[in-house]
């Protein structure tokens, strides 16, 4: 199937992909715009995967504040250069994980930050109402690993849903971030301030 110069305009204006990305990517799915996207985002995460180990030392704090000063957020965002953390897509990333801090409440960035003893004690308690409901012994563990996944995505601000877009979550974001600027960008830590907490 054919497509035009226009359909390669269209999903370069939807995904931020190089021109020659975008054909690929028509090409790949028979000019199927909506498939184009998908294909893009997994080769996009794909490459982003690859920068996830170089080191992140530039980078900007945001703050955000919510509810008429009842509630604020600061958060630390880092990337590998300074030109990339002044461009408009990493502000404007750094901006929307403020502000899915404040919407979220997450307690740590990510689930290596969860201490050990808290996640026994989860366990237990997982355990316990799975045994109490009458399940057979060899589908508590995987009952409770759901439960614990679940857990993750509750107190992770990278496992959370994104709160614009819930079908992916806060890493996914990050990482079409990272695909579209082509450098590594990491959450360093937040903090949030609820008055009267």
């Amino acid at each position: 199937m054919s497509f035009t110069a226009e359909d390669v305009k269209s999903l370069r204006d939807k995904t931020g992909a190089g021109m020659m990305a975008c054909k690929e990517a028509l090409k790949a799915c028979n000019g199927k715009g909506d498939e184009a996207v998908e294909y893009l985002r997994k080769k996009g995460i794909a490459s982003a995967d690859k920068k996830t180990g170089r080191a992140t030392g530039d980078g900007l704090v945001e703050s955000y504040i919510h509810m008429g000063g009842k509630l604020g957020v600061m958060i630390e965002v880092n990337c590998e250069t300074d030109f990339v953390a002044r461009t408009e897509q990493f502000q404007g990333l750094v901006k929307e994980l403020a502000m899915q801090v404040a919407a979220s409440n997450p307690s740590v960035v990510s689930r290596e930050q969860v201490p050990a003893e808290m996640i026994e004690k989860e366990m237990d308690i997982y355990r316990e109402q799975v045994r109490g409901s009458g399940k057979p012994e060899n589908v508590v563990e995987k009952i409770v690993g759901g439960k614990l996944d679940k857990f993750y995505s509750e107190i992770c601000l990278l496992e959370q849903p994104y709160i614009k877009e819930p079908q992916k979550n806060v890493d996914t974001l990050i990482k079409e971030t990272i695909a579209k600027l082509g450098e590594n960008i990491t959450v360093k830590r937040f903090v949030r301030f609820r008055l009267g907490e």
